[in-house]
């Protein structure tokens, strides 16, 4: 049961099943999807149980509906302080983080994807790094110089969930580390009893 359910993935929540229908309307209306594609396609995001099958039926198409606007470049810039990217923010096609001594935190748990790969540039000293991911996300260090730096990846649940997002870091850590993670859960609450 427990490989069945590494492989199947997470668990879709109404609120992923939302996303994408939305996804999906924006592209019909396009004109990417054709109306037979679109019924089809709903169907299946509002029956889907996992966040691997949703993330499926949306790998082909732009994941930023509504019209939101994708940049080229963002740059983050800071010395001590402390920036966070999360909710429902759009990834830009390529982020610059110059950094001192301070922390960056992106939450790619419910971001707004059009473009499959994200390149970061980084110049960072001291602070931290932290990504946090969902299925579907991977990140690439490769390109990566590190000075007196750690990097840590935990890796997600679903490993096995089609590639949605690929996030290639190039650039200089020094005396920081990067942290990739899952988001965190909350652990279960029983109530006492009476």
């Amino acid at each position: 049961m427990a490989a069945e359910l590494s492989r199947t993935g997470l668990r879709a929540s109404d609120a992923d099943r939302d996303r994408a229908v939305d996804v999906l309307n924006a592209a019909a209306g396009d004109g990417r999807l054709t109306m037979e594609e679109l019924d089809e396609r709903v169907t299946a995001a509002l029956f889907a149980r996992t966040v691997g099958e949703l993330a499926e039926l949306t790998v082909d198409l732009p994941t930023a509906p509504g019209g939101a606007e994708v940049k080229d470049v963002v740059r983050i810039e800071q010395q001590g302080g402390s920036a966070v990217r999360g909710g429902g923010w759009v990834v830009p096609r390529r982020l610059e983080i110059e950094s001192s001594w301070g922390d960056v935190t992106l939450d790619f748990t419910q971001a707004v994807t059009s473009d499959g790969t994200l390149r970061i540039d980084l110049d960072m000293r001291g602070g931290t790094l932290r990504l946090v991911t969902r299925p579907g996300v991977v990140v690439d260090t490769d390109s990566l110089a590190i000075e007196y730096a750690k990097v840590k990846t935990r890796p997600v649940s679903d490993a096995g969930a089609p590639v949605v997002l690929r996030i290639e870091i190039a650039g200089r850590m020094q005396y920081g580390r990067i942290v990739i993670r899952p988001p965190r859960r909350t652990p279960f609450r029983t109530s006492p009893r009476p």
